[in-house]
């Protein structure tokens, strides 16, 4: 990918909404959205496909992680040799190492820079990693942008990515995924461009930073630009988490785009938490209990067993768990 605003429950009807764009040279081959192995006997992902090199730049995994990929654009440190950064995505996806972990594997792999999300959703977690930071960042509930420079940089498009998807989810007509996926896949089209005095310095020359400013790339010569616009919504039904990924490809020598949808019901997989203790309310002797009268000649009730001094009846509750991300915790003093 080269540009991304991702929303991290913020939204109770929607807990995960993604946009982004591909950008990449034309005559680089990929295939589209779809379920593929990335090796021999292991799991299925959903992703497109880079036919080139090998792995992708976004996908997810039945169990319930996601990965996102963009390239930092440094062509003084850009080595032709190094190992495609498609590949970060797709070990992600389907194997098991926990994020820090991970982000050492990634960092000392050889690549060219990186901006690297992961989330694994039945963890309960996400985090941004890249070999260019020291180490790998958690991220909890916000809205977050990412383009080719450090995480988070006000790039006028990763700005404006990011104020379009806000709008989108502040919207008090509450519209449908559907309707919300196409507004977010109008606002990917976007071919504004930027003032040269609000541009990145990245190393290229000023007239190719122009023309990489807008959400919607499209290079002078036809050689290079946005390849697909993804979409990913995480829409709450009553209980149930239902996930709908939309992709749109386009080409360089047409004006139509090809559109793949796929949706995973119970996707993301829910984070589990550990049972609390909760106190028992007493069966008798509270002061709503209601009074009653018996002769004096009657039986006195047997006593019951007295509860131990400074203590009180309790049972285990499991916690409803009503965020994707797991809250981080609170470090005492």
């Amino acid at each position: 990918m080269c540009l991304a605003a991702i929303a991290l429950d913020l939204s109770r009807r929607f807990p995960l909404v993604l946009a982004a764009n591909r950008d990449e040279f034309f005559d680089r081959p990929a295939a589209r959205l779809g379920w593929w192995t990335p090796e021999a006997q292991g799991p299925e992902i959903l992703s497109g496909r880079d036919l080139a090199a090998g792995g992708t730049w976004l996908g997810l995994s039945p169990r319930g992680r996601l990965a996102l990929l963009t390239n930092i654009r440094d062509p003084v440190r850009n080595d032709p040799k190094a190992p495609t950064r498609g590949s970060l995505v797709t070990r992600w996806l389907t194997g098991e190492q926990p994020p820090d972990r991970y982000w050492v594997h990634a960092s000392l792999s050889g690549h060219n820079g990186f901006n690297l999300i992961t989330a694994d959703f039945s963890r309960g977690e996400c985090h941004w990693m890249s070999n260019r930071h020291g180490y790998a960042r958690r991220l909890d509930k916000g809205l977050f942008g990412l383009s080719n420079g450090h995480f988070d940089e006000p790039w006028p498009k990763v700005r404006r990515l990011k104020a379009d998807l806000a709008a989108a989810l502040e919207d008090p007509a509450e519209p449908g995924a559907e309707a919300l996926a196409m507004r977010l896949l109008a606002a990917l089209a976007c071919r504004e461009g930027a003032p040269d005095d609000e541009l990145p310095s990245t190393g290229v020359p000023l007239a190719l930073e122009r023309e990489l400013a807008p959400v919607f790339v499209r290079t002078a010569d036809g050689r290079y630009g946005t390849r697909c616009s993804t979409v990913l919504v995480t829409e709450r039904v009553g209980r149930t988490l239902v996930t709908h990924v939309w992709e749109r490809t386009f080409a360089a020598d047409s004006g139509m785009a090809l559109m793949r949808r796929a949706t995973l019901r119970d996707w993301p997989p829910r984070y589990e938490v550990q049972p609390v203790a909760v106190p028992v309310a007493a069966a008798a002797g509270s002061v709503n209990s209601p009074v009653s009268e018996s002769s004096d000649t009657a039986p006195a009730p047997a006593r019951a067993a007295a509860q131990p001094t400074g203590s009180a009846a309790t049972r285990l509750v499991r916690p409803r768990v009503r965020s994707l991300i797991k809250p981080a915790r609170v470090r005492s003093p």
